[in-house]
């Protein structure tokens, strides 16, 4: 049993290198119709892609949890689950954010002029997401209820929703992870998310105030209010959610306190 949160751990690490494999096989081709040139993106690769960085982020979830269960901490785990952390929900995050910028430019009409160097930009979230784990791992006080930035797994949850949209089309949104703008900024404002200081809450298994709970009760009903007339779109709705509740949440007094050594 002692193993069992590293296990998950490689899970987490596992899915997120399976999630690599199929959206990197998305590749948008040209196709004929009467006549007419249309670009095509194929995006179940993408879709299941963002399948397993569910998939992993459930491991994420589970391997902490049982760290807490077990009362089992050690370096090789923090530092094991930082490196899943960053393939799962750095680099995969990173490959679709590639690949909605690549296809974007296919769609333009001069998509055979443009340099693969206006796509590079996207590996920007792998570089701050590991920017972020890094800081979060050499932090010399130990935060209780919060996080200092956006945690990595937040920003790969947001992303990995994006192929989801492009999928079920919902209120033709879809459109909008065509246009090369809106990446570029969504790309700007989560690095920066990343590394700022703002105070996330974060979840606390069996310790519950309402100081401290409060904004996850006002998220979590939202969020399940939204599913049934939002469906896909829950997700994002949720991530925008958290960040507003975050500015709004004020950690107690006393909540940071020295590190473990």
């Amino acid at each position: 049993m002692k193993h069992l949160p590293n296990l998950l751990t490689v899970a987490n690490l596992f899915c997120g290198c399976i999630a690599i494999a199929f959206i990197l096989s998305l590749q948008p081709f040209w196709a004929n119709l009467y006549g007419e040139q249309y670009i095509v993106s194929a995006t179940e690769q993408a879709y299941l892609g963002s399948l397993f960085i569910f998939i992993a982020a459930i491991c994420d979830l589970l391997d902490g949890l049982a760290a807490r269960a077990l009362n089992i901490f050690s370096p090789v785990g923090q530092d094991l689950d930082s490196l899943a952390d960053l393939v799962s929900f750095g680099v995969a995050p990173a490959m679709i954010m590639f690949k909605l910028l690549w296809t974007a430019y296919m769609k333009q009409p001069n998509a055979m002029d443009v340099s693969m160097l206006a796509t590079t930009p996207a590996f920007l979230i792998a570089c701050f997401a590991a920017l972020r784990l890094a800081k979060f791992n050499v932090t010399t006080t130990k935060q209780k209820t919060y996080f200092i930035g956006m945690p990595t797994p937040a920003v790969g949850l947001f992303i990995a929703s994006f192929p989801l949209i492009a999928w079920y089309n919902p209120f033709n949104l879809g459109i909008y992870l065509q246009n090369t703008t809106v990446i570029y900024i969504i790309i700007a404002l989560l690095c920066w998310l990343m590394v700022s200081r703002i105070k996330f809450f974060k979840f606390i298994p069996g310790k519950w105030s309402l100081a401290t709970t409060w904004p996850h009760m006002v998220l979590v009903v939202l969020s399940l209010l939204a599913l049934p007339f939002l469906k896909i779109l829950a997700i994002p709705l949720a991530f925008i959610l958290y960040i507003l509740l975050s500015f709004i949440y004020k950690a107690p007094a006393g909540d940071e306190v020295p590190a473990a050594a």
